[in-house]
């Protein structure tokens, strides 16, 4: 594994001197760096009265930029959203979908995915075989949220793209654990809450739409900042709005901006340490965890994920999760598996305490 201050890294999180962390899936701890970056932001507020609120616009104009770089994609593909579900349901009301029409998931899905309208849930082996013509949309994760299962998207993407489908692909449980590129994996739509892998405040979250995709899908979220020449707030814009190219048009009003600074300052964090270095370390740490459990007695399935889920024969996982929490270590209980999921600040202390308190949970030396 390459080298890395791991621990000076792991100083930007405090929590992890008081709790055995392991529980990113649900929320990532946000860094030092983040929360100064919110309260500098509202120290700046009361300098400067707001007064220069439209330069804090092209600050997260240089969000966009950190975001695409992330996902190597361009800048005006970047639209900011509050959450996933945001991102989701501004693409299916944008699709106008009819009587017939439908969204295709696979069968556990997050509910962002399951909750919406025209959809047809179906197991994974039976995915490219329910591809027909009346799938408009297909919304999958990169990473299930319960189990860890990777889908090949790449292989997916390709599928779909001989057949016109847009593809719509939930990062949220994979993008600043795992890397991604919108070139090698050619997606529709790339939506991401930043408050789990991408180490950020709930509330913080974009969306990547290909420039090909834009120009199909209209609008449904309408605002003062729907118009291209919103800037010009001395004389804003009445009548229908003329909508721009870039990927802002799917924004409609204001922005988070305090959640915005700190996820910036996250996501330099994340730029300088390396995706490559932080998939690795991730993907390192999720093996040995995986390597453990199953020592200890365990069923654990390899799915090439930083997520990993547990079985214990004869426990309850919610119980467990109980326990260990009153222990001080933080994990989930997911569907029936213990849920454990390392993030780079994490280290293999953590795994150890983990295990630790495993064995007395479960009444094993």
């Amino acid at each position: 594994m390459s080298l890395m201050d791991w621990k000076a890294v792991r100083k930007q999180f405090p929590a992890l001197a008081n709790w055995t962390y392991l529980n990113t899936a649900t929320f990532g701890q946000v860094p030092v760096a983040a929360n100064e970056a919110m309260a500098r932001h509202a120290a700046h507020r009361d300098e400067m009265a707001c007064g220069d609120f439209l330069d804090w616009y092209a600050d997260a104009d240089r969000l966009r930029g950190s975001l695409a770089r992330l996902i190597h994609a361009a800048p005006d593909d970047i639209a900011f959203a509050g959450t996933a579900a945001h991102a989701l349901s501004t693409v299916v009301t944008g699709l106008n979908l009819g009587e017939g029409d439908c969204i295709l998931t696979l069968t556990d899905e997050f509910p962002n995915q399951l909750y919406q309208p025209h959809l047809r849930e179906v197991p994974w082996d039976q995915f490219y075989s329910s591809i027909d013509s009346s799938v408009k949309l297909v919304a999958i994760s990169e990473v299930n949220y319960a189990t860890g299962f990777r889908p090949p998207l790449g292989e997916i993407s390709g599928f779909l793209s001989q057949r016109g489908i847009p593809l719509y692909v939930d990062g949220t449980q994979s993008c600043g654990a795992l890397e991604f590129n919108v070139h090698t994996i050619p997606v529709d739509v790339y939506a991401v809450h930043g408050y789990k892998w991408m180490i950020s405040p709930p509330g913080a979250g974009f969306f990547y739409i290909a420039p090909e995709f834009r120009a199909k899908l209209r609008p449904s979220v309408i605002g003062w900042r729907s118009h291209h020449d919103w800037r010009n707030v001395d004389n804003l814009h009445h009548g229908s709005p003329e909508f721009s190219t870039k990927a802002e048009k799917y924004e409609g009003g204001g922005l988070p901006m305090a959640l915005l600074y700190a996820m910036e300052a996250s996501v330099n964090l994340m730029l300088e340490i390396g995706p490559a270095k932080i998939e690795e370390r991730v993907l390192w740490l999720a093996g040995q965890a995986r390597d453990r459990l199953r020592e200890f007695g365990a069923e654990v399935a390899d799915t090439g994920s930083q997520i990993i889920g547990a079985r214990f024969p004869g426990h309850n996982v919610s119980q467990i999760a109980k326990d260990l929490r009153g222990q001080r270590i933080l994990v989930a209980a997911r569907h029936g598996q213990l849920r454990v999921s390392p993030h780079f600040y994490n280290d293999e202390e953590d795994l150890d305490r983990l295990m630790t308190g495993l064995r007395a949970t479960c009444g094993r030396s």
